[in-house]
């Protein structure tokens, strides 16, 4: 039995050597300041949590991840796990409280609840016709205005780290996480690419919420972001090329395994963040399947995944 079982990702911590350039990213990534101190920004989407991802102030880190649960009952039962924290309250913009624990890597996993929440930011929404559907928007103009992607929430994340196999039973034994496919190299048992879900019983949730991916190195392969839809993903594309200021690092595709149209950027300190739209959803009834890397790895449509993207690790 896990000790306790999530409900969706809250948010990444990180820390960059500039709030300033942090914020500027971020910005220009599709989110929103929702406050910041003399040391730490927080960030929001366009959904009702106060916001999505953390920046501290200090050389650039990888800090860790927290994770929703629905009370704080959930709370009390994940503090008994073993090297967890008590229940503390957060002394951070958006409260709440929360319990911490390391995981194998020394990263600080946290399990939280009582985020505050505040009125959610206005969305453009799209109508698209379809070859069987074209009156879906009859009479109407599709007008976008170019702009940055509008960012809704953080969706999942992924961790690179020697022994995935061994490594992603300890995030599914603490956070109740299950398997929605496997990826492996040669033999079956070779397990390259681990794929989890949150366990919402009969809820559909999105196909991933976190990854273990094989790797020489341990570290962040990225955060990423869901975004409203499709012409979203473009215009933050064309909105990140024409700053001029960032890395791009994979994209825009369509992954096999989730579905998602993708698109991959790094931070001024190499962090990849992505966004992307149009999930597929599971709930517990589906089955985990397994695939070779050549197949679960590459891309719908859309361009190979890049050496530097699958051996990247931020520490």
């Amino acid at each position: 039995m896990p000790h306790v079982k999530v409900t969706d990702l809250a948010f990444g911590r990180l820390q960059s050597p500039s709030l300033d350039q942090a914020e500027e990213f971020l910005t220009i990534f599709g989110m929103h300041r929702a406050e910041r101190t003399k040391d730490a920004l927080y960030m929001r989407g366009t959904d009702p949590n106060h916001h999505i991802h953390v920046t501290h102030l200090g050389p650039s880190k990888f800090v860790g991840l927290c994770f929703f649960v629905d009370n704080e009952d959930q709370l009390k039962q994940f503090a008994k796990a073993p090297g967890a924290s008590g229940i503390e309250n957060i002394d951070e913009p958006g409260g709440g409280k929360r319990v911490r624990i390391s995981d194998p890597h020394g990263y600080q996993m946290e399990v939280m609840c009582g985020m505050q929440q505040v009125a959610p930011l206005p969305v453009r929404k799209a109508v698209v016709n379809t070859g069987d559907n074209k009156l879906r928007r009859a009479g109407e103009l599709m007008r976008l205005t170019p702009g940055p992607a509008q960012v809704k929430r953080a969706a999942h994340a992924v961790i690179m780290t020697p022994n995935a196999k061994e490594k992603i039973k300890w995030y599914r034994e603490m956070f109740g996480l299950i398997c929605s496919d496997e990826v492996y190299a040669g033999d079956k048992e070779n397990v390259i690419a681990s794929f989890n879900r949150v366990d919402r019983g009969e809820t559909f949730v999105d196909h991933h919420t976190f990854l273990c991916i094989e790797g020489p190195n341990s570290g962040l392969n990225h955060l990423s972001f869901e975004a409203q839809d499709i012409d979203d993903i473009m215009l933050g594309h064309q909105h990140l090329r024409k700053a001029d200021k960032y890395k791009h690092v994979w994209g825009i595709g369509r992954h096999v395994l989730g579905s998602q149209v993708y698109d991959y950027w790094q931070d001024p300190w190499g962090r990849v963040h992505e966004h992307w739209s149009d999930s597929d959803v599971l709930n517990v009834h589906a089955p985990t399947n397994y695939l070779p890397a050549e197949e679960g790895l590459n891309s719908q449509w859309g361009e190979a995944v890049p050496e530097a993207f699958i051996t990247h690790a931020s520490p």
